[in-house]
């Protein structure tokens, strides 16, 4: 089965990871959460959630997973000001491992400069900056671009998120 490298910190939105996470276990894929500091704990944004981080950037390499796992909040935005996290999720969209985005997880491949040319979708407040990136931006539930990009935009497209990735990992 896959491992999964999904990159977060504290104020990411609590069921995009949760669901997801819970939904690639299930199917028998390792979820390893990266931070800064292995045996942290990350609080979701909404108070719901509360995550032990498994081990930190600096301990790890993307050539070690298989796909990577962006859940949103404020998380995304948070980690893209670290060059580590922006080189490691570049690493996967360059390499066309399966890359899993959803609500404002985009914004770290917008700042990855990987997004160009791609069609995906991401929460409404960063749709303009996905176009400024030369993201062909769509408002659906799920979008999929070129059997490797899952794109969602909020909560209640998390069902489709789920569906579509894990179809990836097969």
């Amino acid at each position: 089965m896959s491992k999964i490298a999904c990159v977060m910190t504290s104020m990411f939105e609590d069921v995009e990871y949760t669901q997801p996470a819970e939904a690639f276990s299930n199917e028998g894929h390792e979820v390893t959460t990266i931070e800064w500091e292995a045996g942290k704990e990350v609080e979701g944004k909404q108070g719901e959630a509360s995550v032990k981080i498994d081990t930190s950037i600096d301990d790890v390499k993307p050539e070690d997973f298989d796909a990577l796992f962006i859940p949103g909040g404020f998380s995304p935005d948070i980690l893209r000001g670290d060059d580590k996290f922006v080189s490691f999720a570049k690493h996967f969209m360059d390499e066309k491992k399966p890359v899993f985005a959803i609500c404002h997880g985009p914004q770290l491949l917008i700042t990855a400069k990987t997004l160009e040319g791609r069609t995906a979708t991401g929460f409404k407040s960063i749709s303009v900056d996905m176009e400024y990136a030369g993201v062909n931006y769509q408002d659906k539930e799920v979008v999929v671009c070129q059997d490797q990009l899952v794109t969602s935009r909020q909560p209640d497209d998390i069902p489709a998120f789920n569906r579509e990735a894990l179809k990836l990992l097969k």
